[in-house]
């Protein structure tokens, strides 16, 4: 897929970044290369490669699912500038 100057114009104007006129050629060319290798990687059987998390073989460890209410409440108020009834009390940013 080749993409021209226009179509580097419409993206930089997309994500708010200047492209000058001069760079706008030497992006598309560069674009189109990206693009060009991204079809090789469809070209490629990957019928029967199962899907991986990391390069290497990793055996993740799982921990229980277990419910908690973390009880940890003093803990983390103990940290607040000020609590009132076991919540934070901050100041009021709406009249």
């Amino acid at each position: 897929m080749a993409v021209d100057k226009a179509t580097v114009a419409q993206i930089a104007k997309l994500a708010r970044i200047r492209v000058d006129e001069a760079q706008q050629q030497e992006l598309s060319q560069e674009l189109s290369n990206i693009l060009g290798w991204v079809e090789q990687l469809g070209e490629l059987d990957t019928d029967g490669v199962e899907p991986m998390t990391s390069v290497v073989e990793v055996q993740h460890t799982l921990r229980k699912d277990v419910v908690a209410d973390g009880g940890r409440q003093a803990d983390i108020l103990a940290n607040a500038p000020e609590s009132k009834r076991g919540f934070f009390v901050v100041p009021k940013v709406v009249e």
